[in-house]
């Protein structure tokens, strides 16, 4: 199965196999190709507090015929592009599965195709060169924290602070995984516009349906009070972890903010 069902999108220019210099002075190639280990859950939330989340000329997915979804991801980079310089880091994200407001979304099979795929909400990493990667390109909503990441056989738990107030605490047992290839976009906005970039994941991938085996506990950073406003569920509609190559392409204008 298709886990980040890609969307058909419209190339408008971009620097497809050109350097980008970003602000810290890192020389990075596009599409960009990474390494990474990941853990993540979608969870099922309130559709209409979703949607004031999300900007115009984006809908969430429905994850059930009365709820939409949110996923957070745990990622630990290993390796950022082709000696652009770039350490090794650690991300968290909040996405948000959604679609084209025109886009058809089904219940149950969305959540499924599309569950680690969608609009990037917040994403705290822990270096400057790694927030610069991220907002001079692609408009990514970086900034820098604390994240730890403690890998226990199977385990994966994720901490993040940022500016001394905490975000999440979150547990996540690993599925079990198989060599496979997946794509997927996610949505940023940049300069007024909404821009779609395609993923690529080559490597093992592996998801678990409607389980219990995740925990996570909301701070008191603002984010995290925002995202306790959402209903979001104890049980994941889906736990996944990779650890695989990942390539981000650039952005392509899909329409205004």
């Amino acid at each position: 199965m298709n886990t980040m069902a890609a969307e058909n999108v419209t190339s408008a220019g971009g620097t497809n196999g050109e350097l980008e210099t970003l602000s810290t002075g890192h020389d990075v190639r596009l599409p960009l190709s990474t390494h990474a280990t990941m853990t993540g859950a979608v969870l099922s939330a309130s559709p209409e507090a979703v949607r004031e989340l999300l900007p115009a000329g984006l809908a969430p997915v429905r994850a059930t015929p009365n709820r939409a979804a949110v996923t957070f991801l745990c990622v630990d980079y290993d390796r950022i592009g082709h000696d652009s310089g770039i350490e090794p880091y650690n991300e968290f994200g909040v996405l948000i599965p959604a679609v084209h407001d025109n886009s058809r979304t089904l219940p149950f099979l969305s959540v499924l195709t599309r569950g680690v795929t969608g609009f990037v909400w917040h994403l705290p990493v822990t270096s400057e060169p790694a927030k610069a990667l991220g907002v001079d390109i692609w408009g990514y909503p970086k900034e820098v924290a604390d994240i730890v990441h403690e890998d226990d056989g199977s385990t994966r738990r994720t901490t993040v602070e940022i500016d001394g107030q905490q975000l999440i605490d979150m547990t996540v047992n690993r599925p079990p995984m198989f060599e496979q290839s997946d794509s997927g976009v996610s949505y940023t906005t940049k300069d007024g516009t909404i821009l779609c970039e395609q993923l690529e994941l080559n490597g093992e991938i592996g998801l678990w349906p409607y389980s219990s085996s995740i925990s996570y506990t909301l701070g008191d950073h603002p984010r995290a009070r925002r995202l306790a406003e959402l209903d979001l569920s104890d049980r994941a509609l889906m736990r996944f972890a990779a650890d695989t190559e990942f390539v981000i392409h650039e952005g392509n204008p899909v329409g205004p903010v």
